[in-house]
């Protein structure tokens, strides 16, 4: 934590006033957005990035983009994973273009899908695949065949986990290791305790005693916990994760939408890991709305086997609780396919991951030179700086390493030279177009932030 508040809110004033001076035109844009938007923002998380109005942007290119006052930015953000392929890339809006002039949807296959499914299980070693418009759609309807499969009603999560929005991941450990909502969770349908167990990452007991009960149809994990910053996993904790699965009868999940950072098939075939079943999403379609899930034979075939179909097995097909009419829909089919195969190759992780590597040695060079009581991890193309000394070893220490109004002075600083990070939390995120220079402007960025801070 950082000690001197009142230097910490002089440099934050200094910070505010540079923006208010750079950004009329996203205060304007912002103003007029108000009449019709609660906060004049689309997604009332938007609210939160630094400043006292958000930047409107005019465009993206690659790992750039430009804001309505005319400003370049280096996009260390990328859509928080959204964008990692890079914005606007060729390959994929040719492709996505070329579909929308044929037709956007129709709740028919196109030879598109089959395609995507075919890179999707190549990578993953899943053999069957099924599309959704988010990843957070694919754990849900994922949860649902696992219910359906072992006939037991409670999921597992890592405490500080991230599934997007599905309910019975906004589930945290409270001080007495009860099962309690998130704090800011609104509107749960159910007590999660309800539906949920959680347990600490990298806490190999924790997780067995927690499936001995019996009830838990699925454990949901990260490979990696990757939204309460970067907490890379034990040796051997995947190996008894998966154990502890086997051994219980329980159908294990692994969640690889912002872990796909590690390389193609994500850390499940970097580190050869045996799921039951893969979710990703985000960034696989180039940037428009687009999620999968991806599994085994056998639970496939659970499935269906637990069905008590009618006639010749249709006529319920679509009254499950799984699908959405625009899933699978002609575009996104088309802008995964486009997407792994010309855009977010094999090829490009090298460059990428090389990048985070420079970025990760500017942010330690700066933690070394000043003294700074701070640590920073690197997953692949993805790294992440925290507010203490030693790597977390779970989510709970991350959690108690934050420090909101520093993390919001050194986001608005970076921002006011032109670089964005992902909000929230101190992630930079390479892709195939992040050059050297950009990497290098964060770190000169970086540097003085904390020069001005610890000088």
């Amino acid at each position: 934590m950082y000690e001197d508040r009142s230097r910490l809110a002089e440099l934050w004033e200094q910070e505010l006033a540079i923006y208010r001076a750079a950004r009329p035109e996203s205060e304007r844009a912002w103003q007029q957005a108000r009449e019709h938007m609660p906060d004049g923002v689309p997604m009332l998380w938007m609210e939160k990035w630094p400043g006292p109005w958000p930047v409107f942007i005019d465009s993206a290119s690659g790992a750039h983009f430009r804001c309505v006052d005319g400003i370049d930015h280096v996009d260390l953000c990328l859509g928080d994973t959204g964008a990692m392929v890079g914005h606007a890339p060729a390959a994929s809006v040719a492709a996505i273009t070329a579909q929308l002039g044929r037709g956007a949807t129709s709740m028919l296959p196109t030879r598109d899908a089959a395609a995507a499914a075919g890179l999707l299980a190549e990578r993953f070693g899943l053999p069957l695949w099924q599309f959704t418009l988010s990843a957070t759609d694919a754990n849900r309807h994922v949860l649902r065949y696992a219910r359906q499969a072992t006939g037991r009603p409670k999921v597992l999560v890592i405490d500080h986990c991230y599934h997007g929005t599905v309910d019975e991941a906004y589930a945290t450990l409270d001080d007495a290791g009860g099962v309690v909502a998130r704090r800011g969770s609104i509107g749960a349908p159910v007590p999660v305790d309800e539906t949920t167990v959680v347990v600490p990452f990298n806490d190999v007991p924790a997780l067995e005693s927690a499936l001995t009960v019996g009830d838990v149809a699925a454990v949901l994990i990260e490979p990696a916990l990757t939204n309460i910053g970067i907490v890379l996993p034990d040796p051997g904790w995947h190996a008894a994760v998966r154990a502890a699965c086997a051994r219980t009868g329980t159908l294990l999940v692994i969640d690889e939408t912002h872990t796909l950072c590690a390389g193609p098939g994500g850390m499940t075939a970097r580190d050869g890991l045996e799921p039951d079943a893969v979710v990703v999403g985000k960034t696989i379609a180039g940037g428009i709305p687009a999620g999968a899930w991806g599994m085994k034979p056998e639970l496939s075939a659970r499935v269906r086997a637990s069905l008590d179909w009618d006639g010749d097995g249709r006529e319920d097909i679509d009254v499950g609780g799984v699908g959405g009419t625009l899933a699978g829909n002609a575009v996104s089919m088309a802008g995964i396919r486009a997407t792994l195969s010309e855009v977010l190759t094999p090829e490009v992780y090298p460059g990428m991951i090389a990048r985070a590597a420079e970025w990760t040695a500017g942010v330690q060079a700066a933690i070394d030179e000043f003294g700074v009581p701070w640590q920073v991890t690197q997953l692949g193309a993805r790294a992440e700086y925290s507010f203490r000394a030693t790597p977390p070893h779970d989510g709970a220490e991350a959690a108690a390493a934050d420090d909101f109004p520093l993390q919001q002075f050194l986001h608005l600083h970076a921002l006011n030279r032109g670089i964005l990070m992902t909000p929230f939390h101190n992630m930079a995120l390479m892709s195939p177009a992040t050059t050297s220079a950009d990497v290098a402007r964060h770190t000169e960025a970086f540097r003085e932030a904390v020069g001005s801070l610890y000088a």
